[in-house]
């Protein structure tokens, strides 16, 4: 059962709908995108689906032949597994070339579409010319890059690593032409030679006053030079030791997958219009890193921190994605918030800052453990430090989570952690086979207790 209801975010369909595109429509036309499932009914009830492999083909044909403007790098479909039977998870960006519409129909009421709450209507025509005039007048793909005599050696190894290999199409394919044919300046960012650079800074202190170290990356593909950014931050990220009566803690200065999150997050999401690339700076006490453009007109902050996603440059985004550099849309931000919290962004109008503090404040998962020692007594409470930190970080955090509120469904657990509902059973069964956890009560008024 998916608790959740049908809302502006979320809609439910139990087959393939012969509307299916409008759906996708309302939702690139929105600010925050959304969630079709294929093979849920209207009452969250599992229904599934047969021949997963095929409707997912079916539903990205007909997304990729009968919506204007393309819509690549601005969904995902994803099958899911609910109560033993298939479910299709279609995710959708909200995009920035609005309004987007029906080929068939062009850019009239009859083709465009905006979601109303759970529901689907037509763009009135003065709601579709403000949303063309507010389109964003220059992209990477419409720029012509400052040279023509480019090569992609690099971006064909990494294709062909990934399985993925590139035919003589694929310039046209991954959108790296202007309409009239032109490399654009996405195509210019992954040649072999460019002319824009990376800076990674290393200062003495916790302002930029004295400087020790600036390496640059790039000259290069984009994509060798996140990786050489990558593996720089990796080096300076050294692990910590601290002993404990108990036991002994090593812990990395920033959490590892939060800082490659927000590495990828940075390059995918700058705005390369003004030639101003991503900086990555290291200080004693911090790493940041400050990103060109600010947040996506059209993004919220409420949107930002409640991961919907918005690609500045939905072509570098798909090429990072066919790498498998990116997973799902939206899922970046999910796994830096899970190790740190909204403080650590600040917004300009044109740029946007994270900072990863190397003692920063505890997150939710130790102040538990903190008021749990508190009531129970500090001896206790080690103890169960001790027990628990032989689980993974998401079965402990699903512990906490029921901690504060025993009556907390899966539905929600699966919200607040950004893992399917599924992954959150499977990890909730371990639990309870071990003696971690147990269920009190019939399933609509029953609770969750936790055993140690």
């Amino acid at each position: 059962m998916y608790m959740n209801k049908e809302s502006h975010l979320v809609e439910y369909k139990r087959e393939l709908p012969e509307g299916l595109e409008r759906s996708v429509i309302a939702f690139l036309n929105s600010g925050t995108g959304g969630h079709i499932y294929i093979g849920i009914d209207n009452d969250g009830s599992v229904y599934g689906i047969k021949d997963a492999d095929g409707l997912q083909r079916q539903i990205a044909d007909r997304i990729l032949n009968n919506i204007k403007p393309n819509a690549i790098g601005l969904f995902e479909i994803v099958v899911e597994e609910n109560e033993s039977k298939n479910v299709i998870h279609v995710i959708v960006s909200g995009g920035t070339e609005k309004p987007y519409y029906l080929k068939k129909f062009g850019m009239t009421p009859n083709g465009c579409f905006v979601r109303v709450g759970s529901t689907v209507h037509e763009m009135s025509e003065k709601m579709i010319l403000e949303s063309f005039a507010s389109r964003a007048k220059l992209s990477l793909a419409k720029i012509p890059s400052p040279r023509q005599d480019l090569t992609f050696s690099q971006l064909k190894i990494y294709y062909e690593e990934s399985k993925k290999a590139l035919n003589s199409q694929f310039a046209k394919t991954l959108e790296l032409l202007t309409p009239d044919g032109k490399y654009n300046y996405n195509a210019y960012l992954l040649a072999d030679e460019n002319g824009v650079s990376i800076k990674v800074a290393r200062y003495r202190g916790k302002d930029k006053y004295d400087l020790i170290e600036s390496e640059e990356f790039g000259y290069c593909s984009l994509i060798k030079a996140v990786k050489s950014v990558l593996t720089r931050l990796k080096v300076a990220n050294i692990t910590q030791t601290k002993i404990t009566p108990m036991e002994r803690i090593e812990k990395p200065l920033v959490d590892p997958v939060a800082l490659r999150e927000a590495v990828i997050n940075a390059v995918v999401h700058n705005d390369y219009t003004r030639e101003v690339p991503p900086l990555f700076e290291i200080f004693s006490d911090r790493m940041e890193i400050t990103t060109y453009g600010g947040l996506v007109e059209g993004l919220s902050k409420a949107d930002f921190f409640n991961c919907c996603s918005m690609p500045r440059n939905r072509e570098l985004m798909r090429i990072f994605h066919d790498l498998d550099m990116v997973e799902q849309l939206g899922s970046g931000m999910r796994r830096i918030l899970r190790a740190y919290d909204e403080n650590s962004f600040s917004f300009t109008d044109h740029f946007m800052r994270t900072s990863f503090y190397f003692d920063a404040p505890q997150k939710q998962d130790d102040r538990i453990n903190d008021k749990l020692g508190s009531r129970l007594g500090s001896k206790l409470g080690s103890e169960l430090g001790s027990t628990r930190s032989e689980l993974t970080y998401t079965r402990r955090r699903i512990l906490e989570l029921m901690e504060i509120d025993s009556r907390i469904s899966i539905a929600q657990i699966s919200e607040k952690l950004g893992f399917s509902t599924t992954a959150i059973e499977k990890n909730i069964d371990y639990l309870k086979v071990n003696g971690y956890l147990q269920r009190k009560g019939k399933t609509s008024a029953g609770y969750w207790e936790i055993l140690k």
